[in-house]
């Protein structure tokens, strides 16, 4: 099936599995379908010593192996590779006595087929010197952390130059979270089975994976498009299926208005860049709402978009009199609202932002500062008039979830954790480290519970909808860690929202472009150099990209 990214979100869909999601479509394929489990190991070993030859002139191998289903695999690998004439070695780390029966059996046959195996808990430089790796030690299945003389030996094979090649996910990593458990084999290639596991996607685990191959052993199709399965990888061929239709015979008003309320005094940057790309993302007409004592500083400045002067606190800030305004702008002219960028937080964007949720019935994007003004008070967001589209990083995500009725449970071993602090860093701080933890379920839950479109941004950036269905966002890179980035992918959204597109699909696209874009940027900047504007000022080039 080839290498990530590789599959479909609206037509063949190719899901992202936890461990359980896989061990089902594992028993369903045995039980229901009479593949056995036999046959199942058989093909996956093949296909990893077959992506060996692939990618590596003959050389010396070590398997080190387990005693479960992904040692079987390492050692239906290691027999292939003996057959094709390559110089191999088993090294299984359990006595035969704790071996698996798949395992059992692929060890009898493996060592009547003639391939050099050893039972023993280390290993040395001798071994790998020159060597290729395969990691089969654990797979998807590993419950708790890695410690004793299997973490030392990872360890060892870490430190080493030895290229390493890890099959269905690199021993340690979780496969539900990415999170290391313990210790963890860092891989230059993974080959996994039938789908993707949330752990290649997510980090650190992504970077412990390294190049990921997906192949093909033999699971019915049914089973890897099913419903159930509710993680999506985006790719280019389906999300450019979302870019707008633009019809000779047309004007600007065919394509929205979107009403851009941002920026205080020395944040008026975030209002630009947020407007700027909302218009480079095809919006017909945006009209930036602005506090009024600025509005010199932004008619100097702006040339496509147009402004619209708010009543402030005369401090630079919004005052919440400017509700009145915004709901009569909203309800004679525009089609779409974003609100957020460089606001400020103060009580009065703190009132007014409520009663804008509570008041407007126009599709809103709610970004930044105006994220902030709710924290604490993330059930507000229930109430809402109109489809809500949040785009938070983990912190502001962690500010609203700043409550003490709000609870999380920790990825791995689940246990109910008390209530976060209300107030205070030290709270925040806890609460951010929960979230990345655990991306994904964070991101669907809060979806569900508030009934908004999520965009959790970050590494993935990762999309919820209300009924549950998560997309992962392989764009991007390192240098969108910079100032304004999120600004530009709030003007996005709101563009693509003011086309027509319903808030899932305004998240879908805008997210993969504004990375893509940032892909784009970074190979003439460089990611050191990369700035938003660059962003927007790639976002053409994004367009022909997923027009091709």
């Amino acid at each position: 099936m080839g290498s990530v990214p590789c599959f479909s979100v609206f037509t063949e869909n190719m899901k992202v599995v936890t461990a359980e999601e896989m061990r089902e479509i594992d028993r369903v394929t045995i039980k229901d379908y009479g593949i056995s489990g036999t046959v199942l190991m058989e093909r996956a070993g093949l296909a990893v010593a077959e992506k060996i030859r692939e990618l590596y002139e003959r050389r010396k191998v070590i398997v080190l192996s387990g005693g479960g289903n992904n040692g079987g695999d390492g050692i239906v690998a290691a027999r292939n590779l003996h057959e094709w004439g390559w110089n191999v070695k088993i090294i299984l780390l359990l006595k035969e006595n704790k071996l698996s029966p798949d395992c059992l059996l692929q060890y009898k046959i493996a060592k009547k087929a003639g391939v050099a195996i050893e039972f023993r808990d280390y290993i040395t430089d001798k071994d790998i010197h020159s060597a290729l790796v395969v990691d089969a030690i654990f797979g998807t299945g590993l419950s708790k952390n890695i410690t004793g003389k299997t973490a030392e030996i990872i360890s060892f094979i870490n430190s080493s130059d030895a290229p390493v090649i890890s099959v269905d996910i690199p021993s340690g990593i979780s496969s539900d979270t990415g999170q290391i458990m313990g210790e963890a084999v860092r891989a230059d290639y993974t080959v996994t089975f039938g789908l993707p596991k949330r752990g290649h996607l997510l980090y650190p685990g992504a970077d412990y994976t390294g190049r990921l191959f997906i192949e093909d052993i033999g699971f019915p199709e049914e089973l890897l498009h099913s419903e159930k399965l509710k993680a999506e990888l985006l790719e280019k061929g389906d999300v450019s299926l979302l870019i707008p239709e633009r019809q000779r015979y047309s004007h600007k008003g065919d394509y929205g208005h979107v009403f851009v309320i941002a920026g205080s005094r020395g944040k008026t940057g975030a209002a630009f860049m947020c407007a700027k790309a909302c218009l480079r993302a095809g919006a017909g007409l945006v009209t930036i709402g602005v506090p009024e004592s600025l509005l010199n500083v932004f008619q100097s400045r702006v040339t496509e978009e147009m402004a619209l002067p708010l009543p402030d606190r005369g401090d630079g800030t919004l005052s919440s009199k400017a509700l009145e305004k915004i709901l009569e702008f909203l309800s004679e002219k525009a089609d779409v609202l974003a609100i957020g960028p460089g606001i400020s937080v103060t009580d009065d964007t703190k009132k007014l932002v409520r009663e804008l949720l509570l008041n407007s019935t126009t599709p809103a994007v709610i970004d930044a500062d105006a994220i902030n003004s709710l924290e604490g008070n993330k059930q507000i967001l229930k109430k809402a008039r109109s489809p809500i589209i949040l785009t938070p990083h983990a912190g502001e995500l962690a500010r609203l979830l700043n409550d003490t009725r709000y609870k999380m449970q920790d990825a791995r071993t689940n246990p109910p954790l008390p209530p976060f602090t209300k107030g205070g860093r030290g709270g925040i701080t806890e609460i951010i480290r929960y979230i990345d933890k655990d991306r994904i379920n964070t991101a669907i839950k809060f979806s569900k519970e508030t009934g908004t479109y999520l965009v959790l941004k970050g590494v993935p950036t990762v999309i919820a909808e209300p009924e549950g269905r998560v997309f992962i966002n392989p764009t991007g890179n390192s240098g969108m860690a910079s100032a304004g980035a999120g600004d530009v992918l709030t003007g996005m959204i709101a563009g693509f929202l003011g086309q027509g597109l319903n808030p899932l699909e305004a998240s879908i696209i805008g997210v993969y472009m504004h990375g893509l874009a940032g892909d784009i940027a970074a190979k003439s900047k460089g990611e050191h150099s990369l700035i938003a504007s660059d962003i927007i000022d790639s976002i053409p080039e994004a367009f022909s990209f997923l027009k091709i």
